[in-house]
Order: structure tokens, then sequence, then C-alpha cells
């Protein structure tokens, strides 16, 4: 039985994708691993390049472009979860531009190992720049936290335990600590949590499905840790920064994450309130959306 598989989903990174890879292929550790790359149907060449250098990892080429978690779950299903008996003890979801460290695959499924309560970890990822991106420990985009960050408070007092919830900004970046989320990005989960919660959701198309997973996980009674001890390099929106879909994707999914998890819970008036603006948000980036695709055919 392999320690780990691991799943990459590339939309137009071939570069990227390359740069991973190779730094997969070079992590030293005593474990087993098998890669699973995905293509999103990228019009780069990903797919032909992974085929003719990387051709140990096992490639689906997807002939449109599915979304990130059908395509993550895609590739855990070809690597045998949720419930094949030969599945991999860890699965990790990593996106094509990351960079590893030689020794991060080692560290991280030591650090699972040493805590059988992690159902999810994730290391201190870093921006290209060398800060931290502020995504890689998060907690759930509740009303109360989400109005936070909407009004600019979660800026104003990053220190505050209350108001510096989104990101968690008011804890040290060098600590290890249990958390609601970590991100897609890079994203090591035990089998076990699989078994229990299923693959990811995959009515989100890009955004929020990282976030459902974990709050699902955390709901099977798994504790989901951010482990900073090792440090990723994360270009970061990769595939998306370029794209008028990115916006409107996000504000669908923080939509649907909270009809799912938080809609019953809130009281009509607010519930009402919230479903208004996430709808107008979403609408504002359709318009803009339509817009670019109006002034840029090629979008």
């Amino acid at each position: 039985m392999l320690d780990l598989g691991i799943v990459i989903v590339s939309y137009n990174t071939c570069d990227l994708l390359r740069t991973c890879l190779q730094t997969v292929c070079a992590s030293q550790g005593d474990f087993s691993y098998r890669v699973c790359v995905v293509d999103n149907a990228s019009p780069d060449g990903s797919a032909a390049m992974v085929a003719a250098e990387f051709p140990q990892a096992l490639l689906i080429h997807n002939p449109d472009n599915r979304g990130y978690p059908a395509a993550n779950n895609q590739g855990l299903e070809a690597l045998g979860y949720p419930d094949g008996r030969d599945a991999p003890r860890f699965a990790l979801l990593l996106n094509p531009d990351t960079e590893l460290p030689v020794d991060g695959l080692a560290r991280m499924l030591a650090f699972m190992a040493a805590h059988p309560d992690a159902g999810v970890a994730g290391p201190r990822l870093q921006l290209p720049d060398g800060t931290l991106d502020l995504a890689c420990r998060r907690s759930f985009p509740s009303p109360a936290v989400s109005f936070y960050r909407l009004a600019g408070l979660s800026r104003l007092f990053p220190r505050s335990r209350r108001f510096g919830r989104y990101n968690l900004t008011y804890l040290d970046p060098a600590e290890t600590a249990e958390v609601d989320s970590v991100v897609g990005a890079f994203m090591l989960v035990r089998r076990e949590a699989i078994q229990a919660v299923g693959l990811m959701d995959d009515t989100f198309f890009m955004y929020g499905e990282d976030l459902d997973w974990c709050y699902r996980i955390k709901q099977a009674g798994w504790r989901v840790y951010y482990y900073p001890e090792v440090t990723v390099m994360h270009v970061k929106r990769a595939a998306s920064r370029h794209s008028a879909r990115a916006q409107v994707e996000f504000w669908r999914a923080m939509t649907l994450f909270y009809q799912k998890h938080y809609g019953d819970q809130t009281a009509w008036p607010l519930h009402a309130l919230i479903l208004t603006v996430l709808k107008a948000r979403t609408g504002i980036e359709r318009w803009r959306q339509r817009t670019a695709v109006r002034s840029d055919g090629t979008r």
C-alpha cells in the first residue's frame, strides 16, 4: 500500500506544472507515493508535457474544463478513494503553481503520523515575494466572519481575535495551530477522513470546495492543522489571474457555502439580507465578465 497519493489539477500552467513535478520527484524521505495529473483541457500543451517528461505519473486529460473539485475527484478516484482498500494512506491535493522543499512531503507525513486526530494538514505557503499566503490558514466564512471581512474590519484590526478571524491574522505565522481550514493548494488528507465524508463537492467550480471539504471533515470529528515548519512556495492564481470568470465563481462559491452550512441556522431577516448581498455581488461580477468578453473576444 502506498503512503501518499498526489493529485495535481492543471489548467494552462505548463511551465509551472513542470517545475512543480520536478520538485515532487526530487522529494526525499522514506515513503512511497504516486502522482496523478488531471489536465482540464489546457491549450498550452500541459498534458503532452506530462506524458513526455513524467511518464511515471498517471495522466487524465479531460476534453473540457470540468472545474477544480470535479477534476480532483477524478484523480482521487483513480488513486482508489474514497473506498478502495488499496488507496494510499494519505491524499495530497497540490496546485501546479507550488514548489516543494526536498523534505517537505516527508515532514508533513511525519506530522500526520504524530497527530492521529488530524484529518487534514497544510504547510506555510509563501508567495514569491516572501510574504505569507494568508489563505493557508482560515476560519470558515460564517455570517459574522464574512461581515468583518466585507466591512474592512479584518484589515483595520488584523491582530484582533474577533475581527481577524477570516485569515487568522492574529496568529503567529510560525506557530502550529488547529484551524478551520487550509487551502487546496496544498491539502494533505487522511484516507479515513475521506472515507468518512466522501469526495469534494463538485457543485463548486473553483473556490470554496476546500472550505467545504474541511467543514465536513471537522463535522465528522477530525481536526485540521496549519503546520508552518514546512514552507511551500505558491505562485497563486496562476491559472485564474486573467480570468473574468474567477470573481464570478468566488462569489458563487460563497453563496453555495453559506446556503449549505449556515442558511438553515440564520434568522430569516438576516438570511434574506445575506442572500441579497451575495447575489448582488455575483451579479456585478457576471456583468463585468460579460463586459470583458465583449471587449476581448478571446476571453
